[in-house]
């Protein structure tokens, strides 16, 4: 009897949606050869799992291990994010540089990584850090605790962004 490959998709609420789930088959083998024993291939890279738009971009959440802060969204491809799980460190692309942005380097406000979570969709990855360099910490290059900090309100009817959060340190002290 000669070998044939049987293509085995498993889904749990921990996997893609069920669109991912072909790219997700992991192919096994069946052999007469080998006692009728199911042989998985190597495991996938971890990185294929995400679904990186097309420029090769996913998007990235950083939020305070402490406070649970939404500190800043960023951007991330794979190399960006395979330096982040290899150096417990905030590694993200920048689009405007065109290049790896090493949270911190000009700044001195680097960000632990303490846990890296994709979403449901594999479509947005949620890091867990601590924010170093300040106290309290500083994410945004605006000398603020978090890049969320216009809030939309509504006064007399009318609806305007007012900034609620205080300027940590003057900008111009930060980036040299």
């Amino acid at each position: 009897m000669s070998q044939r490959q049987i293509i085995l998709v498993c889904r749990t609420d921990r996997l893609a949606p069920p669109t991912q789930a072909k790219r997700l088959a992991m192919p096994m083998r069946f052999s007469s050869k080998s006692n009728n024993k199911m042989q998985h291939n190597p495991p996938m890279n971890w990185l294929d799992n995400i679904q990186w738009d097309t420029q090769g971009l996913v998007p990235v959440i950083a939020q305070e291990l402490g406070s649970g802060d939404v500190l800043m969204f960023a951007w991330m491809n794979r190399e960006a994010l395979q330096k982040t799980a290899e150096l417990k460190r905030a590694v993200y692309f920048s689009r405007s540089r065109g290049r790896l942005w090493f949270k911190g380097e000009e700044s001195g406000h680097v960000q632990t990584v303490h846990d890296i979570r994709l979403d449901c969709d594999n479509d947005v990855v949620l890091l867990t850090v601590t924010q170093l360099g300040h106290e309290p910490g500083i994410a945004c290059h605006t000398g603020r605790h978090s890049c969320f900090f216009n809030q939309l309100q509504d006064t007399n009817d009318t609806k305007q962004w007012k900034s609620v959060a205080p300027v940590l340190k003057d900008p111009q002290s930060i980036y040299k």
